[in-house]
């Protein structure tokens, strides 16, 4: 039987959405809820498993592992596109990555979650509401403020469109911004200094890699409104980290709400966990019980197309 190895299913859910047990006599499977300590562990855990089930880039598949996996035949992820898995390192090994839909409108709305949080100061009215007081802060509307969007792709286009019947206005910077898009959606192009400067929330939406990593750091947020928000539910690394805790710790902007950081799991002592003008999510963008059921139903198709010798959405 194929050895499969079911990644960082944290929620412990996979089973409530695919039926493993029909599959038993072909496939022997084992599933993963904790992340690997370290690589180490990774390479000792998986080093008789055929086939991996990856959830998205909670576990990277760097060339170092790839090349001490011997057995390994398939990776299948969630998501057509996981910069997480080393590409390269799989091609050599003639290794199989497949991968599968996904819905795209859920990263939207948890931008928006977090915008109007910390609009509203959500954290500390929902804190204190719990321990008996009332009406402690003052929020802002939204109505009239400047939106400044960093990307203007799938998941920028959706928020610019909400910022929109919010009655905002709307300004895009990226280093490949289409400038049809803009004049379809009625948002307004300018430079990276400008939607730094002129941004009352400012929203990431571009893909990680080298080309956006530190795109934010403390000169940009320096050169912010300090009424100003950033928002975060692209990838940890665009903002730097480091930076980002001292901004929020000597108010150089009003706050962050992030949905991404630069190591997952967020380490329990991380210095965000404990900044009160930090709005935090676990990495929920994609998190839905809709999302979930595409992807362990098309990872176990992509699975048995691979088996058979007919891979599917096959990512090279």
């Amino acid at each position: 039987m194929l050895k499969v190895a079911i990644l960082d299913d944290y929620q412990n859910v996979s089973q409530q959405f695919v039926d493993l047990e029909k599959l038993s006599g072909k496939y022997e499977f084992k599933i993963f809820s904790e992340p690997f300590a370290n690589e180490d562990d990774a390479i000792e855990q998986l080093s008789d498993f055929e086939a991996l089930l990856i959830m998205r880039e909670r576990t990277p598949i760097t060339k170092n592992l790839i090349e001490n996996l011997s057995k390994l035949k398939f990776i299948i992820t969630s998501g057509l596109r996981n910069r997480s898995i080393d590409l390269d390192a799989t091609k050599k090994r003639k290794i199989i990555v497949s991968g599968t839909e996904s819905n795209i409108h859920p990263t939207p709305e948890l931008t928006w979650t977090l915008i109007l949080g910390l609009a509203r100061n959500l954290k500390e009215e929902m804190d204190n509401m719990y321990q008996g007081y009332w009406q402690t802060t003052v929020g802002v509307e939204l109505k009239g403020k400047i939106l400044g969007l960093i990307g203007l792709g799938r998941v920028g286009s959706q928020v610019a469109k909400i910022g929109k019947a919010f009655g905002m206005q709307v300004i895009a910077w990226s280093e490949n911004l289409n400038l049809d898009t803009c004049k379809e959606l009625d948002v307004l192009p300018c430079s990276k200094e400008d939607l730094i400067k002129d941004s009352d929330f400012l929203s990431i939406h571009v893909q990680g890699g080298e080309r956006y990593k530190n795109c934010i750091t403390l000169k940009e947020m320096d050169k912010m409104k300090k009424t100003a928000f950033l928002i975060n539910t692209s990838r940890g690394p665009i903002v730097n980290e480091d930076d980002l805790i001292i901004a929020l710790s000597t108010n150089e902007i009003a706050g962050a709400g992030l949905d991404v950081f630069e190591k997952e799991p967020l380490p329990e002592n991380s210095k965000l966990r404990f900044l009160p003008n930090a709005l935090l999510t676990p990495h929920l963008g994609y998190v839905t019980a809709e999302n979930y059921s595409i992807y362990y139903t098309q990872m176990i198709e992509a699975l048995e197309a691979c088996v058979d010798g007919k891979p599917i959405r096959v990512i090279e």
